[in-house]
């Protein structure tokens, strides 16, 4: 059995929404001390919807291949579907990946709550904070 599914390997060869948007409304960093990934998500909404986004993505495969993936899932979505996207659901879309990478997905979730709060916050728009953990000072990101 291959290490890496067809699609984790096609989103890593052949990443899709990679660059920057310099006129991003949202801007979403994260990175993992241990491993030393930083994933940086750039977002444009209109209406409240995602109509274009961009990633970078210093990490490995898994990482590239989450980033990539889970930017295609958001694009064209309300920002309430974005939000609502896991990390599980990122893994799922890409048929899996090894039980050491999937720190890897949880960053895709994490840039991509980053994004959208630093959207709200940008544009005085109210929100509910616990949709937002504080992931400087939990021990989940720093165990």
């Amino acid at each position: 059995m291959a290490l890496y599914s067809e699609k984790v390997m096609d989103h890593f060869r052949n990443p899709r929404n990679v660059g920057i948007l310099e006129d991003a409304d949202g801007v979403g960093e994260v990175g993992n001390p241990v491993c030393g990934d930083i994933m940086k998500i750039y977002l444009k909404i209109a209406d409240d919807t995602i109509t274009d986004v961009k990633f970078e993505t210093f990490g490995c495969g898994s990482a590239i291949a989450s980033s990539s993936m889970a930017t295609e899932m958001i694009k064209g979505k309300p920002l309430s579907e974005a939000l609502a996207l896991t990390n599980k659901a990122v893994t799922q879309a890409l048929d899996g990946l090894p039980p050491h990478k999937l720190h890897c997905s949880v960053l895709a979730e994490e840039a991509i709550k980053k994004a959208v709060k630093d959207y709200y916050d940008r544009n005085g728009i109210s929100y509910d904070h616990s949709q937002f953990p504080d992931c400087e000072h939990c021990e989940h990101c720093h165990a």
